[in-house]
């Protein structure tokens, strides 16, 4: 139920604000009746006494109302656009992170992330617009048809059936208006998702002769967002114009019984013009939200959307107690894999246990789930089943920051961010450490590399890289994987770009890696990624097939085909190091 009301509870954190632009909504209500009562005066007693002080004081009166009507209106204004800016404040980070979580758990979701940024932008664009003064303005009508009653009763029933027809108008605008409203927000998320992929992908289109045919699916796309955006504005303008027409019949017909009742003795001539004015102003509030109601429209589609998002996806747990950084091992127990978003599994890990110092080559043909045991491993996919740990805790009991500190990643495609080549190793932190930058270069064996660059570690990289050789990308990817001395470094064919040059300075990555009593994982299908590694383990059809120390393996794989039973190797490797780790901590405790 929290969750259902996360939009609703940080709107009500500005309910001071709120409460202050309501306040301001009845001042200005009330002060709507100046221009009514002055007319209403001028006819009633300037005229018929021909008396010019008492003109003159009434206009000065009503100049003074003037005045702060349109000190107050400006006011409110502003404090509708502050209340606006502040929701988007407070709930940005949520949306963001609930998006990240539904983009991460089913990279199919990647239209909702999408749209979830643009909802906030939708909500906080109606908060800032006239909309919602409408709506508060919307409960004065019945003041000023009070006041319409004082004057006469037949004038307060006309303006009442008159405003109910309009109520009825604006039912009929939010019926025809929220299906077009949800085809909107659809294809513009879709049209801006395929432009974004052509502008991506410009140089492999351009390549394969695929512009034409990207550009007929951006067009059609488009196509359907003009469609959407045109029945949307059709209806708004529609039923716009016909309560702007309404609302001026319904002026006259107000004037007309006012006619009649000073005809019949029953009110006097100021009182025509005044009941006038206000049946205007007590039926403004629905025409103005009529007039607002594309942007409200898109704004409660987007209001929808987003409850609905953060009630599936909610709000992390904070991890309170702090656990140190991994520095000891890596246990998997029984892990099922499947890709976020899917139920068929990939890959079935039934035991691994690695200790410090540890180098394990995972070998096996395309396809065999080599990938997404890494991807679980650094935690980029949850396991379906069983666990992955730490030093014997659960991953998930680290928090992001600490346990990205201690995993270094290099995936099989590597990915640049925009910025340069010092921001993309140090992986954007906010502290430029220069001398931690530098020393990844040099682990990584790319320093030299980046220095003959024109501009050092200040190169840009461009959008995804672009500046760089997918030789350099590889290497400053392995850097940013060093930056910080990770305890556990998962390498997904790291060198399948690179050199004679660029394949030394990854052995010796790997070997200062377990030197200083470090985990690595290096997926290879070349035998000099695997010079360093101690262990390897075969991988078939998602299940690891053969396992032990690299000699033995690459022995079997090199000779006759044989059967191992792989499991009781793993299980009676686990249970080695957890018997040693209990012997450990006997020895710590005594």
């Amino acid at each position: 139920m929290r969750q259902k009301t996360c939009l609703r509870q940080t709107l009500l954190r500005t309910r001071n604000a709120l409460i202050m632009t309501a306040a301001l909504t009845a001042v200005l209500n009330v002060l709507q009746l100046g221009g009514s009562l002055y007319m209403m005066m001028i006819y009633d007693s300037v005229l018929p006494s021909h008396s010019v002080p008492t003109l003159v004081g009434l206009l000065l009166m009503v100049a003074a109302i003037y005045a702060f009507q349109g000190m107050f209106d400006v006011l409110r204004s502003r404090m509708l656009s502050d209340i606006g800016a502040a929701f988007d404040a407070r709930i940005a980070s949520r949306v963001h992170d609930a998006a990240f979580q539904a983009l991460s758990r089913n990279p199919q979701q990647a239209m909702v992330a999408r749209s979830a940024v643009r909802d906030v932008d939708s909500i906080r664009a109606f908060l800032a617009s006239p909309g919602p003064a409408a709506f508060m303005d919307l409960p004065w009508v019945l003041f000023f048809l009070l006041v319409l009653g004082l004057l006469h009763f037949w004038l307060a029933l006309t303006t009442l059936v008159g405003g109910l027809i309009m109520v009825g108008l604006t039912y009929l605008a939010h019926v025809r208006s929220k299906q077009p409203s949800e085809d909107l927000a659809r294809s513009s998320v879709e049209r801006n998702a395929l432009a974004e992929e052509r502008w991506r992908h410009a140089e492999l289109l351009r390549a394969l002769g695929m512009e034409g045919r990207t550009l007929d699916r951006l067009l059609a796309a488009n196509d359907a967002h003009l469609k959407a955006h045109d029945a949307l504005a059709r209806n708004s303008a529609t039923l716009t114009g016909a309560s702007r027409v309404f609302r001026m019949l319904l002026q006259s017909l107000v004037l007309t019984v006012g006619a009649l009742l000073v005809i019949d003795g029953r009110a006097t001539g100021g009182v025509i013009f005044a009941s006038s004015v206000i049946a205007a102003r007590a039926l403004s509030p629905i025409d103005q939200i009529i007039a607002s109601w594309r942007p409200f429209a898109l704004a409660r589609g987007s209001w929808t959307r987003l409850s609905s998002l953060l009630e599936q996806l909610p709000e992390r747990a904070r991890v309170e107690t702090l656990i140190p950084q991994p520095h000891q091992s890596l246990t998997v127990e029984d892990v099922v894999i499947a890709p976020p978003g899917s139920h068929l599994a990939t890959a079935h890990v039934t035991g691994m246990a690695l200790r410090a110092g540890d180098v394990l080559g995972l070998v096996g043909p395309s396809g065999s789930g080599k990938t997404s045991v890494v991807r679980t491993l650094v935690g980029a996919w949850p396991a379906t089943r069983g666990c992955v740990r730490f030093d014997g805790a659960a991953i998930d009991q680290y928090p992001a920051e600490v346990l990205g500190a201690a995993i270094g990643y290099l995936p099989q495609s590597v990915e640049l961010l925009e910025g340069t080549i010092a921001q993309n190793i140090s992986r954007f932190s906010t502290e430029h450490e220069s001398g931690k930058i530098v020393a990844a270069g040099r682990a990584a064996g790319v320093h030299e590399l980046i220095v003959s660059l024109p501009q050092g570690y200040d190169t840009p990289v461009g959008s995804d890289g672009a500046q760089l050789s997918a030789g350099q990308r590889q290497r400053i990817g392995l850097a940013r994987a060093l930056y910080g001395d990770p305890f556990f470094v998962a390498l997904d064919e790291p060198n399948s770009n690179l050199d004679g040059e660029g394949e030394a300075a990854l052995d010796r990555a790997i070997a200062g890696v377990r030197e200083r009593g470090g985990i690595v994982v290096v997926i290879a299908h070349r035998p000099s990624a695997l010079q360093q590694a101690n262990l390897v383990a075969v991988m078939q059809a998602g299940r690891v097939t053969d396992y032990g120390p690299k000699a033995d393996i690459l022995k079997k794989l090199t000779g006759a085909p044989q059967p191992v039973s792989v499991e009781g190797r793993l299980a009676n490797r686990a249970a080695g190091f957890n018997q040693a780790e209990t012997g450990q901590q006997g020895a710590a405790a005594a």
